[in-house]
């Protein structure tokens, strides 16, 4: 057989594994779309809860879009797009509300904080932080991991964690080029861009400004429990836990994906040449460098300065997009190279988020699991708490699921003496760190985007890391947050 024939023969191998997780994810649409009504969820105050045919619905393209997410059976931007077509044609929800959400500013968050990295690769930003850097953190790999880690941590503790990964990508991927020239994966590239993406979500719990999803929470357990949580306050509890995950999470990536190499020969060196090669900073550079700063300036004072606090982030960041191009740092073949597959995934993600939210799917969800613990001990009850928003935030958005558990946690609490603190930390550490699907978070799929790992990898090695952070929390909850003063029952 002739080579030509042997590569059309391995071409046309059927690729049963693809084909069993595609029907797989159809089965399990059509098991939960078409089984009979499902049972009341009731809460403790005798509240019913009934799951409708669009809510059953949301549950069915719920599970396909996750089974076909992290089996990659199709591009993940396509199942995306499965899940508003399945909204519309099984009437689960208008074709308005399935496909406005992805237009949500959330997602253009995303494409603003794509190309502020689109930007800083092409003028060469990038190649001048990472040269840098790297003549600081030395030649070890180690010390290369840990050295971007906690550069990307400290980072989101004055910005949003989606804009930090954007800025941070490229970055990775030029210090990455001076480990291996190649195009294949390597151990040392897996852990470079998921260490990142989780290293972001550890370090976004601990202030207002890491992320979106504390200043919500923060309002809406003022408006249920008439208490206010300081700005300090948050980032007191949340600073321990947030940099223990991060150097936690520094050693799993070494355990897990320990660098081909131990060092770099001559990387310090070379990278002190490279950054002496670039000259002096260019005016696009500095630029950029005017146009992303002041982005970054007033996203972080929206939370002081009151007249900023009407308009929307999203406005905020995309005013650098179209700097970009009014100063003609970018152009239309920029625009026309964007990854659309990860901006398609993250509108996929808002737009079945929100039909879980509205259909009332997510809402039955959460008071079927809740009321199951309504008897326990009041740790097992703090920990289900954990564990059903860290499994939600994966799917939907982090504060709806904050918002969609909170109110009935916080109505069981009391008839197990736990107190409202502990239930509104626990929600917003494990909101903050979604460490199995792409979807989960903007960092996640940013990551992604380098190609070095799959969906189902980082679902794989996210099984770990989650069961770690919930290790962590449990001791949290029962040493570290006591010491420092938490009211953990209502008897403290």
């Amino acid at each position: 057989m002739s080579s030509g024939a042997k590569v059309n023969f391995q071409n046309n191998r059927i690729d049963w594994r693809r084909i069993f997780f595609l029907f797989l994810g159809i089965a399990l649409f059509a098991l939960v779309y078409y089984i009979p009504p499902l049972p009341d969820a009731v809460d403790p105050a005798g509240k019913h809860f009934v799951l409708t045919r669009e809510g059953k619905g949301a549950l069915a393209v719920f599970l396909l879009a996750g089974t076909w997410w992290v089996f990659e059976v199709v591009p993940i931007g396509i199942t995306s797009l499965t899940i508003g077509v399945l909204q519309v044609i099984f009437l689960i929800r208008p074709a308005k509300a399935a496909f406005n959400d992805f237009m949500d500013p959330s997602v253009l968050f995303i494409f603003a904080s794509i190309m502020i990295g689109l930007v800083f690769t092409k003028t060469g930003l990038t190649k001048r932080l990472a040269y840098k850097m790297l003549t600081i953190i030395g030649e070890r790999t180690s010390m290369i991991y840990l050295g971007c880690f906690i550069f990307t941590a400290l980072l989101t503790h004055l910005m949003a964690h989606t804009a930090v990964a954007a800025t941070i990508y490229p970055l990775l991927l030029a210090i990455y080029k001076l480990y291996d020239e190649g195009n294949e994966p390597t151990r040392f590239g897996k852990g470079l861009f998921i260490g990142m993406a989780y290293v972001a979500g550890a370090g976004s719990i601990i202030t207002l400004l890491g992320s979106a999803r504390a200043a919500v929470a923060l309002s809406f357990y003022h408006d249920m429990v008439k208490t206010t949580v300081s700005f300090f306050e948050l980032s007191y509890y949340m600073f321990p836990v947030g940099w223990i995950m991060v150097f936690i999470l520094w050693g799993f990536i070494m355990i897990f994906f320990k660098p081909e190499k131990k060092v770099i020969p001559g990387l310090k060196e070379k990278s002190r040449q490279l950054h002496a090669q670039l000259g002096k900073i260019t005016r696009r550079e500095l630029l950029a460098i005017i146009i992303v700063g002041g982005c970054v300036i007033t996203l972080s004072m929206v939370s002081f300065i009151p007249f900023l606090q009407p308009i929307n982030k999203t406005a905020i960041i995309l005013v650098s997009t179209i700097l970009f191009f009014v100063f003609k740092i970018l152009d239309l073949d920029d625009l026309e190279a964007l990854p659309w597959n990860i901006i398609l995934l993250f509108a996929g993600a808002m737009s079945i988020g929100f039909c879980l939210w509205q259909t009332g799917a997510a809402e039955w969800l959460a008071i079927n699991w809740l009321v199951f613990f309504k008897d326990a001990h009041w740790f097992i009850f703090v920990m289900a708490i954990a564990l059903f928003v860290l499994l939600m935030t994966n799917f939907i958005m982090n504060v709806a699921a904050i918002a969609i558990s909170l109110p009935v946690a916080l109505v069981i609490a009391p008839y197990l003496n736990v107190a409202s603190e502990v239930i509104l930390f626990v929600s917003l550490v494990t909101a903050g760190m979604p460490f199995l699907l792409l979807v989960g978070a903007a960092p996640n799929a940013i990551a992604y985007n380098s190609r070095q790992f799959t969906s189902g990898e980082f679902f794989k090695y996210g099984v770990v890391a989650s069961i770690i952070l919930l290790v962590v929390l449990g001791l949290t909850v029962l040493i570290l947050w006591p010491l420092m003063g938490m009211p953990i029952t209502m008897m403290n």
